[in-house]
């Protein structure tokens, strides 16, 4: 039975990327992909668990290159609640995993978000954003405090000043950013072999990171949002319930999927169960998911 991830790292040249656990979330798999139901799970029942949800993996990517440590999304947060008839979310460990690398929140230089829905914001502050929010809450300051907190300013303009559940929590999030947040684009490097990669759809905003190396010809795209879960490699066309622009979104995965059948390239997903690191492989009947586990990548 496929569970949420574990702590999974791969190495690129000198450069390190590793998947940091939080939490996770299991989603009732129709809910959140409307286009499968009703049987489209029928031929991928191995991602679902013994209830037949579909676990999602919450976290952040570790980047460590040269004298840089950079985390790519920041989880959940200290939260455990149940969303009626679509999922459950419960998170917290982000602490304990950036410790059990060695490092503390003050090593921290870099923050980039792919976007700034709430599963990916947790760990802004000391304050987790959700529905079990407390009213009255007021936060200490930034978890990471002398990092760089990078955004699309089309992502961050799209909350600004907006309370959804699913987004970035007014005074959680927004409010403690709103003096120190920077925007970066499409094709800034934000370090040296970490490039912006704009995909936008999900959320206005959203956007990818790629990541290269001196003397190893291999990238690494850490993907955000653009997948939910391995399955979308092979059915593509399976928008997630929170899509911004559903049709943005589809076109914005096709095409990036397309691309990316190549083995050179490597994927970072996540929000992937089992796995969150592999590749696609091109399609004979169709795409596939080749899942990379810890110690098999180097």
């Amino acid at each position: 039975m496929v569970q949420p991830a574990s702590r999974a790292q791969v190495r690129l040249g000198g450069a390190t990327v590793t998947f940091l656990p939080d939490g996770h979330a299991r989603v009732v798999p129709t809910a959140v992909f409307p286009a499968s139901a009703p049987t489209g799970w029928a031929t991928h029942s191995e991602f679902l668990d013994a209830d037949g949800r579909l676990p999602i993996s919450i976290g952040s990517f570790l980047v460590r290159t040269g004298d840089r440590v950079i985390l790519v999304d920041l989880g959940l947060g200290e939260v455990d609640f149940e969303v009626p008839d679509l999922a459950s979310f419960k998170g917290g460990t982000l602490l304990r995993s950036l410790a059990a690398e060695g490092l503390a929140p003050e090593d921290v230089d870099t923050v980039v978000y792919t976007h700034l829905h709430h599963d990916h914001v947790g760990w802004t502050t000391d304050v987790a954003p959700g529905p079990t929010l407390p009213e009255g809450s007021a936060p200490s300051g930034l978890t990471f405090p002398n990092a760089r907190h990078l955004v699309a300013e089309a992502e961050w303009k799209h909350w600004t000043g907006t309370a959804e559940i699913i987004g970035p929590d007014p005074v959680a999030v927004q409010g403690p950013l709103a003096g120190r947040v920077e925007f970066v684009e499409d094709g800034q490097d934000i370090a040296p072999g970490i490039r912006v990669r704009a995909t936008p759809g999900h959320t206005p905003g959203h956007q990818s990171l790629v990541v290269t190396r001196p003397g190893d010809d291999r990238r690494l795209v850490i993907l955000g949002d653009v997948m939910h879960c391995q399955v979308q490699v092979a059915e593509s066309d399976w928008g997630f319930v929170f899509d911004d622009a559903p049709a943005e979104a589809a076109a914005t995965r096709e095409s990036l999927l397309s691309e990316l059948e190549d083995e050179r390239t490597l994927l970072a997903g996540g929000h992937f169960a089992g796995h969150v690191f592999g590749r696609v492989l091109p399609p004979v009947a169709r795409r596939a998911w080749s899942s990379a586990a810890q110690g098999r990548v180097a």
